[in-house]
C-alpha cells in the first residue's frame, strides 16, 4: 500500500494541504525551530501529568486507569518494630529466624516519563491552522518541560522516516536540550520536495519503546499513527501491562472526512503516483483508510485500558491540552501563531 503524503500542487500556504516547495520565512505554522521549543517553556508549568488528575482530566476518565505513579525501591530488610505495618512482615524470613522481620520499602524518587513524537512525512500535512508535525512537536516540548518540572526524569524518541533518534529518560537540562534540538532538526527537514523515503513502521517505533521502558514509565505516543505494523498489537499491549501508555492521535481536520478536488503525490518509496479524490473510488477508499486507522486506536483504548487524547492541528496546542487534563486554560497564551 502506498504511504500517504502531500505534495499537493499549485498551492504555498501552510493550512491549505501543505506547500510545494522548502519554506521560506518563519512560519511556526509550517517549521519550529528551538528558539520556539524553548519559549514554551514558560506555558508547560500550566501543566500537570502526575498521577493525581482533575476529573475533568482523560487520564481519570471512565475508558483510562489511573496513572501508576512512582514505584517503590527496596531498601532493607530489618527486625519488626512496634510501629512497623505487620504487612510489611517477611514471613518466609521470619520462620527462618525465628523473628519477625520486615521489609522496607522507600518511594522511588521520581517516574521516567518517554516521550515519542513523529516527524514523518506523513505528519507534514495540515489544512487550517498548522501542520501536523508541529502540533507533534509542540505537545512533546510542553509535556518535556512540564515533567522536568515536577521533578522526574524525560527521555524521548523522534521518528524519522529514515530511522529513530532515542534519548533515555534523564533529569538534566542538557538531555533535554539535545531531545529539542533533535526534534528541530527532524521538524526543519520536512518539506514538500522531500526525496521519497520508506516510512518507518511503528512495530519499529513500539520495539524501540520497549528497549528503553521496561517497566513502570509514562508513554506518550504522540504520532498520526501511519504504518501500523503486524506487530502492534502485541507490542502495544505489552507496553500498557508495565507502563502507563497515553496514545495521543494527531489528525488534521480533513481526516474526519477527506475532500474532494485534493490533488497530490503518493510514494511508497520506489514509486509515485497521483492522488485526486475526484475519482469517486479513490475518494471512497481515502475515506475507508482514515476509517480504519481510527477504528485501530479506539480498539487499543478499548482492549487494553489506554488513555486516549486526541489532538487536531487545526487548532492551538496548548489550549487543547488543557482540556484534555481538565484545565483551565489561560487566555494569554500561544504556542503556534504566524509570524
Amino acid at each position: 500500500m502506498f504511504n500517504f503524503f502531500t505534495r499537493q500542487r499549485n498551492r504555498s500556504r501552510a493550512g491549505v494541504g501543505g506547500i510545494s516547495s522548502p519554506p521560506t520565512g518563519n512560519d511556526r505554522r509550517i517549521h519550529v525551530d528551538l528558539s520556539h521549543l524553548q519559549s514554551l517553556e514558560d506555558a508547560a508549568e500550566s501543566l500537570n501529568l502526575l498521577p493525581r488528575q482533575p476529573t475533568r482530566s482523560v487520564l481519570a476518565g471512565r475508558h483510562a486507569s489511573r496513572l501508576r505513579g512512582r514505584g517503590l525501591n527496596f531498601e532493607e530488610l530489618r527486625e519488626y518494630r512496634p510501629s512497623d505495618d505487620v504487612r510489611a512482615i517477611d514471613w518466609k524470613v521470619t520462620a527462618r529466624t525465628g523473628e519477625p522481620h520486615v521489609r522496607v520499602y522507600t518511594e522511588e524518587r521520581d517516574r521516567p516519563t518517554l516521550i515519542v513524537v513523529d516527524q514523518r512525512m506523513s505528519m507534514y500535512f495540515g489544512t487550517r491552522f498548522a501542520m501536523k508535525s508541529v502540533t507533534a512537536a509542540e505537545t512533546a516540548t510542553l509535556a518535556a518541560f512540564a515533567v522536568l518540572s515536577q521533578g522526574d526524569r524525560v527521555g524521548g524518541i523522534v521518528i524519522r522516516d529514515d530511522g529513530l533518534f532515542s534519548q533515555r529518560p534523564k533529569r538534566c537540562r542538557t538531555a533535554l536540550t539535545r531531545f529539542l534540538s533533535e526534534l528541530a532538526r527532524a521538524n526543519c527537514a520536512l518539506h514538500a520536495d522531500a526525496p521519497p523515503a520508506t516510512p518507518t513502521s511503528l512495530d519499529t517505533v513500539l520495539q524501540a519503546v520497549a528497549n528503553i521502558a521496561r517497566r513502570d514509565h509514562l508513554i506518550l505516543l504522540i504520532s498520526d499513527f501511519d504504518v501500523i505494523g503486524p506487530a502492534s498489537d502485541r507490542l502495544l499491549a505489552g507496553l500498557a501491562r508495565r507502563n502507563d501508555v497515553i496514545l495521543m492521535p494527531v489528525s488534521d481536520p480533513s481526516g474526519e472526512v477527506m475532500p474532494k478536488g485534493f490533488v497530490s503525490a503518493i510514494s511508497d518509496g520506489d514509486q509515485q503516483a497521483t492522488l485526486d479524490t475526484n475519482i469517486g473510488d479513490i475518494h471512497t477508499a481515502m475515506n475507508r483508510l482514515n476509517r480504519e486507522r481510527r477504528a485501530a486506536i479506539e480498539r487499543w483504548q478499548h482492549h487494553y485500558g489506554i488513555p486516549l487524547a486526541s489532538l487536531s492541528a487545526g487548532a492551538e496546542t496548548l489550549p487543547q491540552l488543557h482540556r484534555l487534563l481538565g484545565l483551565s486554560c489561560p487566555l494569554n497564551r500561544r504556542t503556534a501563531g504566524a509570524e
